[in-house]
């Protein structure tokens, strides 16, 4: 009996640490729980949606090799600055869309269809101006 309660007390703080651990969201130590990661995801969508950016399920697959090269290319021959990022575009099925930063600061988004010619921009953080 006496056994019993003395792991009862040892076991009750680990309890309430791990209790604790889970509410809060555990570490930043990327340990890989299910619950942090959802919590996370569920953060970042809130954040997307805030910002104004795409908020539907469609991902947007990075560009790369060959492709790449020629669609960053071309957005920066028509758009000089640095890429941010180059993806194909699930707004715009069968276009890439290559995010250029330019000098002045601004981001502009430029989408190209499948011959890398530019067909259309848009300037990044326009989103909530074109809503209201």
């Amino acid at each position: 009996m006496r056994v019993l309660s003395r792991r009862a007390v040892l076991a009750a703080p680990a309890a309430v640490l791990m209790w604790a651990l889970v509410a809060c969201g555990g570490s930043d130590s990327g340990s890989g729980s299910k619950a942090a990661d959802t919590q996370q995801q569920a953060q970042s969508a809130d954040g997307a949606e805030a910002a104004g950016g795409d908020t539907d399920d469609r991902t947007e697959p990075p560009l790369t090799g060959e492709v790449k090269r020629k669609a960053e290319a071309a957005a920066l021959g028509a758009y000089p600055g640095t890429v941010v990022k180059s993806e194909e575009d699930a707004e715009k099925p069968g276009m890439y869309a290559v995010e250029v930063k330019q000098a002045d600061g601004s981001s502009i988004e430029v989408y190209l269809d499948k011959s890398f010619k530019v067909t259309d921009t848009k300037k990044e953080g326009t989103e909530e101006a074109d809503a209201g």
